[in-house]
């Protein structure tokens, strides 16, 4: 029970932080390209990497802690099926160079942020 509670309270503060990291960058451009779903998912990618190098690697994070920053929090403020439902707009749309551009950034930055941030969690 304990550990659906820590879920429960990271995923909702993850999804707060979603919305309100996503809407003030998209707030900054007026571009139909989706930049604040694309910072949330790097961001997120990045934290992912980072707890769990801090958690698995320097053993400073408690599995109780992961689990509420990892499961919770980064599935809270993860945004794949936003960016899943932008990928199809944009398809649709027929911005051919955002589609291209978004799925490439994405995956690369995303994957990269992971990397990033197991490094410097197993490193600092």
């Amino acid at each position: 029970m304990k550990s659906l509670l820590l879920i429960f309270l990271g995923g909702g503060l993850g999804s707060v932080m979603r919305f309100s990291l996503s809407k003030w960058i998209s707030s900054l451009h007026s571009h139909h390209f989706p930049w604040g779903t694309l910072v949330v998912n790097v961001v997120a990618c990045f934290a992912l990497g980072w707890i769990i190098g801090l958690a698995d690697h320097k053993h400073i994070i408690s599995p109780s802690a992961r689990l509420f920053w990892t499961v919770g929090f980064c599935g809270g403020f993860s945004t794949f099926s936003t960016f899943s439902n932008e990928t199809l707009y944009l398809l649709q749309s027929g911005f051919t160079a955002s589609l291209v551009l978004y799925i490439t950034l994405s995956l690369l930055l995303c994957v990269a942020a992971v990397f990033g941030g197991l490094y410097l969690g197993e490193h600092l």
